[in-house]
Parts: C-alpha cells; sequence; structure tokens
C-alpha cells in the first residue's frame, strides 16, 4: 500500500488564493546540512540619540535638511525619493513590445519613535498605537490624489536596512502594482462565485483548524499563511470586514497595537535576537510580514530556482509551531 502523503516530510504544490500561483513546499529541505554563509550576530548596544544618525531629532540629513525636533511619530518627504510627482510623459516605441508609461508618486519617512535603541515589540502600547495612528493620517491625506499608498517596513540590515532608527517608508504612487492587481482580481473572482469575502472566509478556516494561528484577539488574527513563501511569513487579517486602514474604530487601533506587539515579541524571542524582517500593508486587504531568518545565524534568499519558476518553502504549519510556542516577554533579551 502507497505511503499517505505527509505534509511535513513530502514536497507538494499549495495553491496561494490571493495570486491564483501555485508554491512548491519542501519540507524536508530543512534537514539538508548548511555551507552557506552565516550571518555575523548584531549585539550592538544602540544608543537613544545618535548626533550622526540623520534619523535622530535636530540632526543635519545629507540633503542638508534637519530633521524636526519630534516627540512622538514623525513624517518627512524622502529627500531621495523612488517615485516623483511630475516626469515627463514617455515616447512610445514604434515596437509594441517595448512599452512604457509615467509612474508618478509620492515617497515619505516615518519615524515610529525619537529613540533609536527602540523598536516595534520594545515600545508601549501607546507608542505602537501612535504609528498606528500616524499611518491612517497619511493614508488619508494620501488617497486623495493617489490611487495606491504602501506603508512598508525592513527591518535590520540583513534585510538590507541601511538605517537602525525605528522607522518605515510610505509610497504613494499613480498606478496599482502587480501584486495589488493579482490580489484585487482573486479576490473579486471569489467573491463573485460565492458571495462572500475570501479573507473572511479564509480566516474562518484557520481558526477551525488552529495550526497556523499565532496570535488572536476579538478584532485580529496572525497566521502562518496556507500559501506561505518566506521562513515565517505572517499574515495579519482582520475578524470583521474592513477595507482600509481609515475604516478602524479607536478600539480596532488598541486592538491592533496589542496584537502587533504580541507577535513581534514572539518574532524576537524566536531566535533571542532582533528579528530582521519585511513588513507591507496591502491595501484593504490584509498585513504581511516576512521574516527573512531561517535560523539565528542563518537567512533565506531566494535562489535561481525560485526567482524563475516556483518558490521552493517550508511548511507554514512548522513554523507557525514555533513563532506561537514562543514566549510574550519583554524581548529586550540582549
Amino acid at each position: 500500500m502507497a505511503e499517505p502523503l505527509n505534509f511535513e516530510k513530502h514536497p507538494h504544490l499549495r495553491l496561494n488564493q490571493l495570486t491564483g500561483e501555485w508554491i512548491v513546499v519542501s519540507p524536508h529541505r530543512t534537514n539538508r546540512p548548511w555551507l552557506g554563509d552565516i550571518e555575523p550576530i548584531d549585539e550592538i548596544d544602540q544608543p537613544r540619540f545618535d548626533s550622526t544618525n540623520p534619523l535622530c531629532p535636530g540632526v543635519q540629513r545629507s540633503s542638508g535638511k534637519v530633521t524636526d525636533q519630534y516627540l512622538s511619530t514623525y513624517a518627512f518627504e524622502n529627500d531621495f525619493p523612488a517615485l516623483l510627482e511630475l516626469t515627463p510623459e514617455p515616447v512610445q516605441d514604434e515596437d509594441e513590445l517595448l512599452q512604457c508609461k509615467t509612474a508618478l508618486g509620492k515617497c515619505f519617512v516615518m519615524c515610529f519613535h525619537p529613540y533609536s535603541n527602540l523598536s516595534l515589540p520594545l515600545m508601549t502600547l501607546t507608542e505602537i498605537q501612535a504609528v498606528i495612528s500616524e499611518w491612517i493620517k497619511q493614508f488619508d491625506e494620501l488617497k486623495k490624489k493617489y490611487k495606491w499608498i504602501q506603508i512598508f517596513e525592513n527591518k535590520g540590515k540583513m534585510m538590507g536596512c541601511s538605517n537602525s532608527h525605528p522607522h518605515c517608508q510610505i509610497y504613494a504612487c499613480s498606478f496599482l502594482p502587480t501584486e495589488a492587481i493579482k490580489e484585487d482580481t482573486h479576490q473579486l473572482e471569489y467573491y463573485n462565485k460565492k458571495g462572500t469575502s475570501l479573507l473572511l472566509d479564509y480566516a474562518k478556516v484557520e481558526l477551525k483548524k488552529k495550526v497556523r494561528v499565532v496570535a488572536e484577539n476579538e478584532f485580529w488574527l496572525v497566521l502562518v499563511p496556507y500559501w506561505a513563501l518566506w521562513p515565517f511569513e505572517l499574515l495579519v487579517l482582520p475578524k470583521h470586514a474592513v477595507q482600509r486602514l481609515s475604516d478602524l474604530s479607536q478600539e480596532q487601533q488598541q486592538s491592533l497595537a496589542s496584537t502587533m506587539k504580541c507577535y513581534l515579541t514572539k518574532y524576537d524571542n524566536l531566535f533571542k535576537t532582533s528579528f530582521p524582517y519585511s513588513m507591507g500593508w496591502h491595501g484593504k486587504y490584509s498585513m504581511v510580514w516576512h521574516g527573512i531568518l531561517e535560523k539565528r545565524t542563518i537567512k533565506s534568499i531566494a535562489s535561481w530556482y525560485s526567482l524563475t519558476w516556483i518558490p521552493l518553502v517550508m511548511t507554514g504549519e512548522g513554523n507557525a509551531f514555533f513563532v506561537d510556542h514562543c514566549v510574550i516577554l519583554n524581548s529586550d533579551y540582549l
């Protein structure tokens, strides 16, 4: 009799319902020996204030502008933006295979806190809620002009972040990103077919199975998605229909702050390090956190196979178990 498929042992395909893409899951590869790079453990104590750090209050930036003396959150236009408000219309090439459009936008840097030695899990609930409130303020203002507002944070040197001061970036653009188009298309198809929300239905499934859930409260559900691509990827979902950040009530904002502190503390305690990650709020739908570590000193990088075909990943169930069982204590472990 043939051996039944074991999700924790055998390679298999999983469908990402949001994008329509199939992911190759290879759980047995976690047993392979590691002969690659070992990242140094970054345990340098960060000072509360660094007169050379341009994101600290009152410090001059390389552009010559001086950062305000802020006491809470602080947002300013990026001195070196990836997108500009005005650019010339492109002249279309005579060959239809070479197409081009304008990419208009506005970019901001947003500091979470005036202290450089803090990260989100080390901040108080009141301070985290101030971050969420500033996200909503920026979103409300930018949505008047732009189609898409992307709030994202790259944390840690491993993630490519060049400044350790707690901050994120906000890109407002005149176009919809590819991932947003795919997610919107597949959720609309699901709604037209079922008459219900794909993500709310998915949340119910995960709450019933309880194998990938990392944290939850009255308003929010945090889980490693069934189709997770990155090690310790997390999906933060509202339990009730919420389309935009600006739709959150004060109670829901407070609940989100509590939820973020919970799972980010678990992240830190997973490998006893300030966990490097990439976070992005996906417009109307959800918040996604990509943890880049496989082990404390080993980061996960997309291979040629992953970049050119279908990504190889570990199971969401296994990763959820490790994150869920981390102690929720003060993440100042150093």
